[in-house]
């Protein structure tokens, strides 16, 4: 199969990134936009942009059909669908099958597989990787508390089905467990379409980190070694690095072997990520999910190996076996990657829609940006507030920590709200520099002090 024209189901900074990733390949791209998109970068640098509805996403970027009904009178005869949207949707998949399109992405039976955590965690437990403590299916908020008890509190209710941090609370005393599990439960439905829930055991003390793994169509799956995304707020990631600073040669090499044991038992194919909880107390590390597309923070994993993740999208989606093999992939330096939003730190993180009135990002040795802003856009209110992502590699860890400091001080942005003073704030955090973190470092350290 050959890829010559290719349709970017999606917008902002990832759909521009497809499209550049698709013009150093010789590609055409057509750029869906939706009538709050008309002018932005995307449309601008793609070969054509269709318009597929008004701002409201649900009556454009999430319509499937409206998808592909574009991208076939548009002559494509790829879609790239990016992340979020329709990025984890094997219906997509499907009516690109059906319509004669190449999906760039994986089959809508591994999106299927893994796209359910209650049976993400049973393979995992056939497969002999440890699976966090957890219950089966709760169905009401008596078989929660009974499941509850029998861990010990705290606990975890999360949803069976998304991602994104939807539809997950902690829960530290049993006299909360029937409100949190209906507010859980109507979260996810109203997100996913799936109020299905269970019980996890809490780890306090633990990083969240990721491998990266691609695979192709002859049943190559290699890793690109691993990512630290323990820096979340309310289960949004604020700030990733790679390779974690906590991994050791050999948990390294056992976690990435996981990854790819998972990923090849379920034959997946492109690019997709497994993700592990580290339990920094106890020195192990369990399956937690899989996010069966390309992640925001790829660029930090590309700058450490050298890989570009897009277009071995592309060249495996098109037939082709992976340009590389297991062997070529090495780490060289350290990477940081903080997500620059249009939200209002000092108003617990406002969104900050509105006109950019200047627009002058860093420039310098080791100093990455995505992003489709510049001076005079409009943030719109319709969609996820993130501006850009700001990336520095370095050779050691310090290195990208100086380089980091250096393009958030160097970093204008005017007109709107924006995280850089707080990213910043973080940059200077003695626990942070020296990695004394977790997943609740955020919440219940950062934020106590910033401002103050």
């Amino acid at each position: 199969m050959k890829v010559s024209r290719v349709f970017v189901a999606n917008r902002g900074e990832i759909a521009l990134r497809i499209i550049r990733a698709c013009r150093d390949l010789g590609i055409e791209t057509i750029v869906a936009v939706s009538t709050a998109d008309r002018e932005s970068k995307p449309a601008k640098a793609a070969d054509r942009a269709v318009c597929i509805g008004p701002p409201q996403a649900i009556d454009s970027y999430l319509k499937v059909q409206t998808m592909i009904a574009a991208a076939l009178g548009s002559g494509a005869d790829a879609i790239h669908p990016g992340y979020g949207f329709l990025a984890e949707r094997p219906d997509l998949v499907e009516a690109c099958e059906k319509n004669g399109l190449i999906f760039i992405g994986p089959t809508a039976d591994n999106i299927r597989k893994m796209g359910d955590k209650l049976l993400a965690r049973e393979m995992g437990r056939k497969l002999g990787i440890p699976v966090i403590p957890g219950s089966e299916m709760v169905a009401t908020s008596e078989e929660a508390q009974k499941a509850a008890t029998k861990l010990g509190f705290p606990v975890l209710i999360k949803a069976a089905a998304g991602g994104g941090g939807k539809g997950i609370k902690t829960v530290h005393v049993p006299e909360d467990i029937k409100d949190v599990f209906e507010e859980a439960s109507g979260e996810a439905l109203a997100a996913f379409g799936d109020g299905r829930l269970y019980i996890e055991r809490y780890i306090p003390n633990a990083r969240h980190i990721e491998v990266q793994i691609i695979g192709d169509r002859q049943g190559n799956i290699i890793h690109l070694f691993d990512r630290d995304c323990s820096l979340q707020r309310r289960y949004q990631k604020i700030l990733e690095e790679a390779p974690s600073p906590v991994m050791t040669a050999e948990l390294r090499k056992r976690i990435c072997d996981a990854a790819v044991r998972i990923a090849t038992h379920i034959g997946y194919q492109n690019a997709g990520t497994i993700e592990f909880v580290f339990d920094q107390d106890q020195e192990s590390f369990y399956f937690l999910e899989m996010n069966t597309r390309i992640q925001v923070e790829h660029p930090i994993t590309e700058m450490i190996t050298g890989v570009d993740l897009v277009k071995e999208q592309i060249n495996v989606a098109a037939g082709n076996p992976l340009s590389i093999s297991q062997y070529d992939v090495k780490v060289s330096g350290h990477s940081i990657e903080c997500r620059i939003n249009a939200e209002s730190p000092d108003r617990n993180f406002h969104p900050s829609p509105g006109h950019i009135d200047a627009w002058d990002p860093p420039e310098g040795e080791g100093i990455r940006i995505d992003s489709h802003c510049y001076a005079g856009c409009v943030v719109s209110p319709y969609y996820d507030s993130l501006l850009a992502k700001l990336v520095t590699w370095g050779t050691d860890r310090f290195d990208a920590i100086k380089k980091m400091q250096y393009a958030l001080d160097h970093f204008t942005i005017s007109g709107v709200d924006t995280t850089v003073p707080f990213h910043q704030y973080i940059l200077k955090n003695k626990d942070y520099l020296e990695g004394r973190i977790n997943t609740r470092w955020i919440e219940d350290t950062v934020l106590r002090g910033y401002g103050q």
